[in-house]
């Protein structure tokens, strides 16, 4: 009986611990059972608030009733378990789209070593078969006769009726899709375009084929026909393409069309005329159910501009070229390009022929930009691109087209454009074109705010610079818009997108601070693009409308500053704005363009060489000696410039004067800065103050030194230098960061030693923007000023220890610092401050 009790006590212990057990178990969140309609109430609130707070939580079990019988606990488990499946779904979403790219990237990776296999076959076989001619002279001779009969011809009869231009098209996409997948063409990979799972697609350009050729491979996440409709647009997505017209449309089998079309391509720079093409272009559908486009000239000279305009165009030539686009399992498309073209170099001059002989140039114009551009807006359609502003990714595109479109017709002066030469006798280094029929902007709004004027000027030149990085040279002259621009011309040009017919005003006394402020748009995917918005700031000079902002705001369209990507050119292309511009803003853009030529060695590693050089007082202390430690001469790159004006019927030749003056002013800046970046260039920095063989260097220099021993007592160099170049050049490599700034209402940095440049982290050129109150934070700038007075009674002063920052951001600690005035030769005139920074080091 005893056992019996004790055995039924046991199975009432088990039978409370397991219901404790479940107790514990259900006040942890677990083994919960949720109704379909609690499932339902949380989700919606999960769609609103993914991660609910703990009131958030608490009010909605009392504002839902179904969920009274849940614990506030259980109820923030079920969010984060929810939040974790979403984390999961999401992951495996991405990881099979990854999947899905590196599948179809294997594919035509296997493809293209199916190709290159072939090749090396065919280059075998025609080894052997030229060693076998070799023997015989009769086997040459049949090798030249079977040479001449591979190059189709066709006339002008051919194209006479649709018989014959269904068979010049079938014999364009027999020849396109050797060239695409084929072994028509002898590729090789692009310079600096490497394939791979994470590369935008495979590059090759021909090493030896009749014109330029290049070609691409690539994945992108479109159907097929959207891919096709979007590369026809070619003016859409090719800068170069000014026109495109369709002439005659005719229909082909498969459901393919059949179409005569006209194209006009910029030229571009002002150093040669532009090209156009007369070509047969076919669409059709292969039985595995890819897409072609195939196209290719005609001959003769049918469709083309009017006789006045004939002369400003060469007509080129454009070989079988083309577009395969093959759905992809899973969806989106692989794609195959090629253009192929013969631009007729012997019309250029020798000196730009490069650009009409590189198929590299083809390739980076064309060719991948029609890849990037339909990956672009791939990656838009799916929401991955978020531009600011509140702009439209589509609104965004067309602005950039407009501002390098305008540019191109700037720099072209067609004639049906409304273009004339100005006061031109061949001999004008800048050259000036008015227009006073073109309808600025291309404006949809009626009451355009141009409608006053009488028209534009444009004022362009082209030259040559040797051993001058482009993206170095743009990015310069984005950053440092002060050192080459001219703001009252900015404030003129400013005004004529005023809305006030009064505009014009706007250029009255205005003080510019030299600041700017860029704003970003938008940049496309792989940021080899920019567009921004630049606003210069302005103040008005005295009491007049001090509430009125004098501001200047320019829409910006930069490209090409990366000097580690393979880029076609560096362009830096802006126009004025109104602050609050519409999307149909009127647009009158100016800028540069720098475009690489090929070296001359043939080398492509000589035109890349190294950038990335130091603008430092050190290059050049060393007198008589060479400098040159960069690349060879043969690094050179042609520079266009091209400013618009906007004029006054009764203003024009007063307006083409300052056009004109005004170029020039900015290619000699431009000039100093090259010589600046230039690795060979004998001044190393932009302003001549700041040159190590000019004597406002060394002058200041020997200020510093002496006005140090003037107030303090004591040497600060401890070498015994007094003059010349070892006293700048142990100055320069003084172990205490030495800088100097000027006495301004807003003190700007003019000169540092080389310990200076490395504290702020910045270069001589970029150290003219940077002011005292940037290096110090509010607690530093509250020790510091206090201390001007000293200095200016006493003529020095000791700073204690503190904290400081560079231009990246980062924080620098040092000992002590010492301020001193620096005294101009006569002893009386104060010149600038200048500081010492104690055993600095970074935080």
């Amino acid at each position: 009986m005893a056992m019996v009790v004790q055995h039924q006590q046991q199975r009432e212990t088990s039978s409370s611990s397991s219901s404790l057990k479940q107790q514990h178990q259900l006040d942890n969140g677990k083994y919960v059972r949720y109704t379909a309609e609690q499932v339902e109430a949380l989700e919606r609130v999960y769609a609103e608030c993914p991660k609910p707070s703990s009131l958030k939580r608490q009010q909605l079990i009392r504002e839902c009733p179904i969920l009274s019988n849940i614990e506030p606990k259980q109820i923030k488990v079920w969010f984060q378990n929810r939040r974790c499946r979403e984390k999961q779904r999401k992951e495996a979403s991405r990881l099979q789209m990854v999947n899905r790219k590196l599948s179809a990237m294997n594919k035509l990776l296997m493809e293209e070593n199916d190709r290159l296999q072939k090749q090396v076959s065919q280059l075998v076989y025609e080894n052997g078969y030229m060693r076998q001619q070799l023997h015989t002279a009769s086997a040459v001779t049949d090798a030249s006769c079977e040479s001449a009969v591979t190059t189709p011809q066709h006339s002008l009869r051919d194209a006479n009726n649709p018989a014959g231009l269904l068979s010049i098209a079938e014999e364009t996409l027999t020849e396109f899709l050797s060239k695409a997948t084929g072994t028509a063409v002898d590729w090789v990979q692009m310079p600096g375009m490497k394939p791979g799972p994470d590369s935008v697609g495979i590059f090759a350009i021909s090493q030896s084929c009749s014109g330029v050729a290049a070609r691409a491979c690539g994945l992108v996440s479109l159907e097929p026909t959207k891919i096709v409709e979007i590369l026809k647009d070619r003016t859409s997505w090719f800068r170069d393409c000014r026109n495109l017209e369709v002439l005659t449309m005719l229909p082909a089998g498969n459901g393919g069309t059949i179409e005569l079309v006209y194209t006009q391509v910029y030229a571009p720079t002002t150093l040669a005329p532009a090209r156009d093409f007369w070509t047969l272009r076919y669409t059709t559908s292969l039985e595995n159910g890819s897409l072609v486009v195939c196209e290719r000239s005609l001959s003769g000279s049918g469709g083309g501009p009017n006789a006045a305009t004939a002369a400003q165009f060469v007509r080129g030539e454009m070989l079988p070229s083309g577009y395969l686009i093959r759905p992809c399992d899973g969806g989106g498309s692989i794609i195959h390009i090629v253009d192929h073209l013969n631009f007729e170099p012997w019309s250029a001059p020798e000196v730009i022929r490069p650009l009409y002989e590189s198929s590299k140039v083809v390739a980076q114009k064309m060719t991948i930009a029609a890849l990037r551009y339909i990956r672009q807006i791939a990656q838009e359609s799916s929401g991955e691109v978020v531009y600011g502003l509140g702009r439209q990714p589509a609104i965004l595109r067309t602005l950039s087209q407009r501002l390098s479109r305008g540019f191109n017709d700037a720099i072209n002066g067609f004639n049906d454009d409304g273009w004339s030469l100005m006061n031109c006798d061949g001999a004008e280094d800048v050259i000036v074109s008015i227009n006073s029929t073109k309808n600025i902007g291309n404006s949809t709004n009626s009451s355009n705010p141009l409608s006053f004027l009488g028209g534009v000027l444009c004022a362009k030149a082209s030259m040559l610079f040797h051993n001058v990085p482009p993206a170095v040279l743009v990015r310069f002259l984005r950053e440092h818009r002060s050192e080459w621009a001219d703001f009252n011309v900015d404030a003129y040009s400013a005004a004529s997108v005023k809305a006030n017919p009064y505009g014009y005003q706007g250029t009255r006394p205005t003080r510019f601070t030299g600041s700017q402020i860029i704003m970003p748009l938008g940049q496309t995917i792989e940021h080899e693009e920019m567009l921004e918005v630049i606003r210069l700031e302005g103040h008005a000079v005295g009491q007049e409308d001090p509430f009125v902002s004098r501001d200047i705001h320019l829409l910006q369209l930069c490209s090409g500053i990366d000097e580690n990507a393979v880029g076609a050119c560096s362009e830096l292309v802006f126009a004025p704005i109104d602050e609050m511009f519409p999307d149909d803003a009127p647009l009158i853009p100016s800028g540069f363009r720098i475009i690489p030529l090929d070296p001359k060695s043939g080398d492509p590693k000589d035109a890349i060489g190294t950038t990335h050089r130091t603008l430092d007082l050190t290059s050049s202390l060393e007198v008589g000696q060479s400098t040159n430690n960069g690349p060879s001469d043969s690094m050179r790159s042609v520079l266009t410039i091209a400013f618009q004006f906007p004029f006054e019927n009764n203003l024009a030749d007063s307006v083409a004067t300052m056009a004109r003056q005004y170029v020039r002013s900015v290619i000699n800046s431009v000039q100093r800065v090259a010589m600046a970046i230039s690795p060979s260039g004998l001044s190393p920095s932009v302003a001549p103050k700041l040159s190590p063989s000019s004597p406002e260097a060394l002058t200041l220099a020997q200020w510093i030194c002496h006005s140090y021993t003037y107030y303090l007592g004591t040497e600060l160099l401890t070498s015994g230098s007094v003059v010349g170049d070892s006293l700048l050049k142990d100055l320069w490599q003084h172990q205490d960061a030495i800088l100097c700034c000027s006495l301004k209402s807003l003190p700007v940095f003019i000169f540092a030693n080389q310990a200076g440049l490395d504290m702020l982290e910045t270069t001589l050129v970029a150290l003219q923007d940077i002011t005292l109150d940037k290096m110090f934070d509010e607690a530093g700038r509250k020790a510091l000023f206090p201390e001007f007075a000293k200095i200016m009674q006493e003529g020095y002063a000791y700073l204690p220890g503190g904290i400081c920052m560079s231009t990246m951001g980062r924080h620098i600690s040092y000992e002590q610092a010492i301020a001193w005035k620096v005294l101009a030769g006569d002893e009386t005139t104060v010149h600038c401050l200048a500081f010492s920074f104690v055993n600095w080091s970074f935080v």
